[in-house]
């Protein structure tokens, strides 16, 4: 990406939330006896980023896995840009516009950096190796611009099972912006990564939001690294929401603090 792209910094919390991308209404998710997901709201605009906190087994992931059709909620709908896509398989949830970053990394270790991400933009074509041979040229440049933009460019070529976790981290966030998803979700994107990469993980992500209009939701534990990202921000505690707001207005809510010392 440009120089310019990539110094930008936002100056304002994103306004374009008219859109509703993803919507969730009273999802439920239970194992046996225990409610993991209970009756969960949530709504993300075209273009927020938007954080999902909560102490151990609040229900973060449960909700995630609802969303993306790894799970099937038991009550509740999921919606995607209004359409009805609650207990849909996952390939169907992905080709209808949802990318998804795990806790751990999935990339295809023995092929190189470069050709992950043609991999990641061509998904779901029947012609893939052969794509893979002769890809567009379109297809090149544009992966040369994210290889750049997070400083991976030296490493096109070299087999993405080599990299550093944090490479990898950033080597699949750009796959994911080559798939062009209407929202993206991010399953930890800090965890594991050497601290001296975040601040550049967080310009990654304003940069994306903001000059690639990426949509995003993620789950993190590092409250520094969700505080300073996200636009706005849901909290779980024993699998329901119990605040929603500012990164000021959840920092100062009693109930999550309380939720956070064991209080709740």
């Amino acid at each position: 990406m440009s120089d310019t792209m990539k110094n930008s910094v936002r100056s304002s919390v994103t306004q374009s939330g008219d859109q509703t991308v993803l919507r969730t209404d009273d999802v439920t998710k239970k194992f046996g006896g225990l409610t993991a997901v209970d009756a969960v709201n949530i709504e993300v605009n075209k273009g927020e980023i938007v954080g999902l906190i909560g102490p151990n087994g609040a229900g973060k992931s449960t909700l995630f896995n609802c969303i993306t059709g790894a799970l099937d909620a038991d009550d509740g709908r999921v919606y995607l840009q209004d359409e009805d896509v609650t207990n849909w398989p996952e390939y169907k949830i992905a080709r209808a516009g949802i990318g998804r970053m795990f806790q751990e990394t999935r990339i295809f270790g023995a092929m190189s950096v470069r050709k992950n991400l043609l991999l990641a933009a061509q998904e779901g074509d029947a012609n893939i190796g052969r794509l893979l041979r002769r890809p567009d040229e379109s297809l090149i440049s544009r992966s040369e611009e994210l290889l750049e933009y997070v400083d991976l460019g030296g490493l096109a070529e070299t087999p993405a099972g080599q990299l550093s976790f944090g490479q990898q981290k950033l080597t699949e966030f750009i796959m994911e912006l080559m798939a062009e998803p209407n929202l993206l979700l991010m399953d930890e994107p800090a965890g594991g990564i050497n601290p001296s990469m975040l601040e550049n993980l967080i310009e990654y992500i304003r940069t994306a939001n903001e000059d690639e209009e990426a949509t995003i939701f993620l789950i993190e534990h590092n409250m520094d690294f969700v505080m300073e990202v996200a636009d706005r921000i849901y909290v779980l505690a024993h699998g329901e929401r119990i605040a929603e707001g500012t990164p000021d207005e959840i920092q100062n809510n009693q109930r999550v603090l309380d939720a956070y010392l064991g209080r709740e």
